[in-house]
């Protein structure tokens, strides 16, 4: 068994704000409507109702699950949506609205198809949804049992598993390069004398071929540049009914005119600038690179521009080794504790992508196997118990400016490993799994169900 995942699962491309409550769910109704076709029913299905339980069923509505679902019924995949096609579809239907399901087959859809269950957790994980296909049984009635019903569970990072299919379906995959710790895959690096970024490229190259492999990563980068770019662009207020105010473009702005000031450092403002771009365009719903999730997208992608714009010598050869190293550090995460905000709070998700961003850019400041993993280690080190009290529901308060002070930890803990020898008392392996019996421990509501922390208090104010 190895804890690789294929980076081109840790960053997929897709649509705000929530990798787990927007992306999973589309993927897992567009998987529904397709087994439909596989098995033959779809023409019999006179519709489909959906329930959505646990965490999904408290912040569903403010993260545009609804809207997930039905795009997702309609064959509509989040790698290449439209996100104004989703954006709002379910919230706008009308008395006599009907879907296009699996692209092809029209039934009627109304809004109470789509029901919420939040007081309801299902054993397999806190984000649960049940999708039901309807239509005429063997005796000719219609809706006492349904054709087809399946259960997902949205478990981190846009990654969906149905109900009885194996925990880690990945481990399967047979990579040339295996490993489940951090401390062997330190050892593979001493081994074969290659660093962390080799392992990932390695395996990435017995998945995909090396010339897909280098394609897909510059195209990995090419969707973050340009979320990147579009969040340095936009204004306006962000939608929920919170009014918080997009900071962004103001704030390059106000930089374009530091920068002409003689010996003034704005690197580290720049950071921000550009996290507070990419969580400004996840929130607003726009297209977005889960790294490793949509809440924590705006970190990996800061991390790097701030690597292309601030550090000599900064390469699109070195992009691909940081994304490699980030998948290689961030797989491991996903092995032995959790990506998920519903199952281990916000440091499952900031602390992992503050981690995968530490570990990558010490790769690529010329940091050896064990100083990447100690840049990793000391990242995610400060972030255990992190919770996740989504104010309203919306990734939006705290999380926006989460990742921003979150890229500046990481960018710290790069260069604070550099002037090391990476060996330290406390190893990766260790953080992870103390932040795994963290998740464990902390509380429900302290984990994405906006029913404690700043969620309630910041209403209450």
């Amino acid at each position: 068994m190895t804890a690789y995942v294929s980076a081109f699962d840790l960053f997929s491309i897709g649509i705000g704000p929530s990798s787990s409550h927007t992306v999973g769910p589309m993927r897992a109704a567009r998987a529904f409507a397709g087994g439909l076709v596989d098995v033959g029913v779809l023409d019999q299905v006179s519709h489909v109702t959906c329930t959505l339980y646990g965490s999904l069923g408290a912040t569903g509505i403010g993260h545009g699950t609804p809207d997930a679902i039905l795009a997702g019924l309609a064959d509509i995949a989040p790698e290449n949506c439209d996100p104004a096609q989703v954006r709002g579809s379910w919230a706008d239907l009308g008395a006599d609205a009907t879907l296009l399901l699996a692209g092809t087959h029209r039934i009627p859809i109304a809004k109470d198809d789509i029901s919420f269950e939040p007081r309801t957790r299902l054993p397999g994980h806190p984000n649960a949804l049940t999708l039901s296909a309807w239509g005429p049984g063997p005796d000719g009635t219609t809706d006492v049992l349904p054709l087809v019903e399946e259960t997902y569970y949205s478990i981190g990072g846009g990654f969906i598993r149905r109900d009885g299919e194996e925990a880690e379906l990945a481990a399967r995959a047979a990579h040339p390069l295996p490993y489940h710790t951090s401390e062997q895959l330190i050892g593979i690096c001493d081994d074969l004398d290659i660093p962390i970024c080799e392992v990932a490229r390695l395996n990435e190259f017995a998945l995909h071929g090396e010339q897909q492999t280098i394609e897909r990563l510059d195209l990995i980068w090419s969707a973050m540049a340009e979320c990147v770019a579009n969040g340095l662009a936009g204004g306006g207020t962000l939608p929920g009914g919170l009014g918080v105010r997009r900071r962004a473009a103001a704030l390059r702005e106000h930089l374009e005119v530091a920068d002409r000031e003689p010996q003034r450092d704005t690197s580290i403002e720049w950071l921000h600038a550009f996290a507070l771009a990419v969580n400004e365009e996840n929130a607003s719903g726009g297209r977005v690179v889960t790294a490793p999730t949509n809440g924590a997208a705006g970190i990996v992608p800061a991390v790097a521009h701030y690597y292309m714009r601030f550090v000599p010598g900064a390469s699109q050869e070195g992009i691909r080794k940081y994304l490699l190293t980030a998948t290689a550090i961030g797989s491991l995460f996903k092995a032995n504790a959790s990506i998920s905000g519903a199952e281990g709070g916000c440091q499952a998700e900031v602390g992992s992508a503050c981690a995968m961003a530490a570990g990558a850019l010490c790769a690529v400041l010329g940091g050896t196997p064990r100083q990447v993993e100690n840049a990793a280690e000391i990242a995610m080190e400060h972030h255990l118990g992190l919770t996740c009290d989504p104010v309203g529901g919306l990734v939006q308060i705290p999380c926006i400016e989460r990742n921003a002070i979150a890229s500046s930890t990481a960018v710290s803990a790069a260069r604070l490993a550099l002037h090391g020898d990476g060996i330290h008392l406390v190893s990766l392996d260790t953080v992870i799994e103390t932040m795994r019996q963290t998740g464990l421990d902390m509380s429900t509501k302290y984990k994405e169900t906006s029913e404690g922390g700043l969620a309630v208090n910041v209403i209450e104010c």
